[in-house]
Parts: structure tokens; C-alpha cells; sequence
């Protein structure tokens, strides 16, 4: 096997791992994975973000099986459905105090894994942080994977001859400054 196909087979084997980590969060909680994924990005994303569309977009399903799993976490008293819109049938999610004790309890589920690059050393854990931001972008331009918001396709984004701008923030950025999930990110216009 050549390189890449040994790194795609890792990276398999660590995409199930976090799989096995989710899913035991979740039988605990009685709830499913994308339930858990739905109610963690609600907490760390804008609201206009938080709604039936972006998030199966966000967690490549369709929008009935969003809708399902929402209709449960609403059922849970776990989200909120806010349809302070101007279109009654448009509304953005927001987390119910009971769905933010649940957070708590599932935000740190992948710690096992935290553990283990704990073990490994700050250039080599760079290096790998670079490459995947880098991967991530790529797979984005390519059409494979729908949504990113890395610092790569950001408009406020500015690269020089391997440096690395925001303009947003006003400053020079390390790559393990690269940001694979910006609070601030605005899609850059290409072309």
C-alpha cells in the first residue's frame, strides 16, 4: 500500500473510533449520535446557522431525518424552536436549559482521543493539524464535503507566499492558528 492509502485507512480508523465514542454517549443519554451532533453545534454556532436546512447540510442526511431528530429533541424539551422570522414556517433552534445540562454531560466524549494526542509531540501535532485543514479545504473546493469554515475559504482570509492573514481578527496567523470552524466565517467569493 502506498502512503495515502495507508493515511485513508487510518483516518477510517479513527472516523470509527469517534463513531464508537458518540454512539456510547448516546445509549447512555437515550438519545441518537446526529441528536448529540445537533444539540453540540446548536451551542457553538450562530443561530441563523441553527435551522432545518444548513444542518442537514452540515451533517450530509437529509432534511427529514433532521426534522425527525429534532422533533425528539423538542419532544425531550431539549431545543427551542424560535420562529421570531417574518415566515411562520421558517424557525432557527436554540437549546433549552435541560438541552445545555445535556451538552455539558456530551461535549467532552471524544476525550479519549484528546488523551492520545496528548502523547504526541507539538510539532508533529502541527503538522498533522495543517494537513487536515489543508484536506478539509480541499475536499470542500472539490464538491465532496458540503460545508467547511476554515480560515482557507474565508473572505476575510489572506495568504502570502505561506503566510497566513485575517482580516478579520487583524493579524498575522500560525498555522495552528487556522481556524477549522470560524465563529466569523463569511464565505469567500470565487472567481
Amino acid at each position: 500500500m502506498n502512503l495515502n492509502t495507508k493515511i485513508i485507512a487510518g483516518l477510517s480508523r479513527i472516523s470509527e473510533v469517534f463513531k464508537v465514542l458518540l454512539w456510547e454517549q448516546a445509549k447512555n443519554l437515550k438519545l441518537s449520535p446526529i441528536q448529540i451532533q445537533i444539540l453540540n453545534f446548536i451551542t457553538y454556532h450562530k443561530q441563523e446557522l441553527c435551522n432545518v436546512s444548513y444542518l442537514a447540510k452540515e451533517f450530509n442526511v437529509t432534511k427529514p431525518t433532521i426534522s425527525d431528530a429534532i422533533r425528539v429533541l423538542v419532544n425531550k424539551e431539549l431545543l427551542i424552536k424560535d420562529f421570531s422570522s417574518e415566515d411562520n414556517r421558517s424557525y432557527t433552534l436554540m437549546l433549552s436549559l435541560k438541552g445545555r445540562q445535556i451538552v455539558n454531560q456530551t461535549e467532552n466524549f471524544a476525550d479519549p482521543i484528546k488523551e492520545q494526542l496528548d502523547k504526541i509531540g507539538e510539532e508533529d501535532l502541527e503538522s498533522l493539524y495543517k494537513t487536515l485543514a489543508t484536506l478539509i479545504y480541499q475536499l470542500n473546493r472539490s464538491g465532496i464535503l458540503d460545508v467547511q469554515r476554515t480560515c482557507f475559504g474565508c473572505t476575510f482570509y489572506k495568504a502570502d507566499g505561506g503566510r497566513h492573514y485575517c482580516h478579520f481578527l487583524e493579524k498575522e496567523l500560525l498555522d495552528s492558528d487556522i481556524r477549522l470552524d470560524c465563529p466569523e466565517y463569511e464565505e469567500a467569493r470565487v472567481g
